[in-house]
């Protein structure tokens, strides 16, 4: 046996209940006690913890190349700017236009970094995005 419970609905729910009750042909009863089992469970939000997991791994993934590639291109220079400071010899402390001319280069190469990073052109294709 059932026991019965005596609720109270205002005018919206219960137009909404009557109509829905009337075209499914299940009874009131029945689509309370659904819609109230669904809400304890949480059915839904588990739905949406589903769809959200996926997406939240798929981006985690995408996070994990970019911070791979990262490390590879740091260490790649490093290794670049350790090779070239071996090989290159100093200039002396006398040879004043030398130094001129190395920081005249320099700023011109940070210049042109400046000027890529703000045109969103890169010198290097990416070969996840080329893939995309």
């Amino acid at each position: 046996m059932k026991p019965r419970h005596q609720i109270y609905l205002d005018e919206g729910l219960t137009e909404a209940l009557d109509r829905l009750g009337g075209r499914s042909g299940t009874s009131k009863s029945a689509i309370v006690a659904d819609a109230l089992r669904a809400f304890l469970e949480r059915r839904a939000a588990g739905e949406l913890d589903e769809l959200l997991k996926i997406r939240l791994d798929r981006v985690s993934r995408a996070l994990n190349r970019v911070e791979r590639n990262q490390k590879i291109l740091m260490e790649s220079l490093a290794l670049f700017v350790r090779y070239q400071l071996t090989i290159t010899a100093p200039l002396p402390e006398a040879d004043r236009a030398g130094q001129a001319l190395g920081r005249e280069r320099f700023q011109r190469f940070v210049d042109q970094v400046g000027r890529q990073l703000a045109s969103g052109r890169a010198t290097f294709a990416d070969p996840d995005e080329a893939a995309s």
